[in-house]
């Protein structure tokens, strides 16, 4: 284990300084209580079935931060709609400290892991909440209230951009993680973002730092209010995509 948190660190600081991000000794302390919190508690629920800590740095925190190859938070209100074990958002609220960050998970245990991981790391302006999308995307305090959602969610875009442009305020960014070549599920996604008021203004391809894991960063763009009947009910958006 030592080997491996030693290359681990050599890693993170290599990563963030390709990705042009200073932390301090704080933040970077807060990253290495998170990665001991995520892989205890990971030990009783199914949070992440990465564990190595090279491996959690680059794949989970590094592929979190990687947010900033297409837009740089300062202090923005940023959503993280089925944020899992908390990622991107709890990376990119050590990192970029000025956000405010809500972690949604329809999973009350996750949330409750969360809440852990905010106060032992004394993290401010940051909460988890409970929920579907579907749900809180027609909530009045919810919708478009976002200058940013970001999702690592394993869904369709047509799908994922239902259940997050609804929270994207006008002007304001739907950031999606994706693995592999999308030029396919781009294109099968059009019509959604449209219909959704969003338009695609930048898809970014790279390699996952420290792997040869293809990733790909899709940025949409709210340009005018979403229809009111749209997130859809509960299930509705998966079984019948846009």
């Amino acid at each position: 284990m030592d080997n491996d948190k030693n290359q681990g660190m050599l890693d993170f600081k290599i990563g963030l300084d390709n990705l042009d991000i200073r932390l301090n000794d704080l933040q970077m302390k807060q990253f290495i209580d998170y990665y001991e919190l995520l892989i205890e508690k990971n030990k009783v629920m199914n949070l992440t079935a990465i564990t190595e800590f090279s491996e959690v740095i680059s794949k989970h925190f590094l592929d979190s931060l990687s947010i900033i190859k297409v837009y740089r938070p300062t202090d923005e209100k940023i959503l993280d709609l089925g944020t899992g074990a908390g990622l991107p958002g709890i990376p990119l609220k050590i990192a970029f400290p000025d956000t405010q960050v809500v972690l949604m998970d329809s999973l009350n245990k996750r949330i409750r892991f969360l809440d852990e991981v905010i106060e032992k790391l004394d993290l401010n302006n940051i909460t988890a909440v409970h929920g579907r999308a579907e749900d809180f995307g027609r909530d009045e305090k919810y919708r478009e209230a976002f200058d940013i959602c970001a999702s690592r969610a394993v869904a369709r875009l047509s799908i994922l951009s239902e259940y997050c442009v609804p929270f994207v305020k006008l002007g304001g960014k739907f950031i999606s993680y994706k693995s592999g070549n999308i030029s396919e599920e781009l294109k099968e996604a059009e019509r959604a973002i449209k219909i959704l008021g969003a338009t695609v203004i930048q898809n970014k391809e790279f390699d996952l730092a420290h792997t040869d894991i293809k990733r790909s960063l899709i940025m949409t763009e709210k340009i005018y209010k979403t229809p009111n009947k749209y997130p859809r009910t509960s299930g509705k958006p998966s079984k019948e995509p846009l």
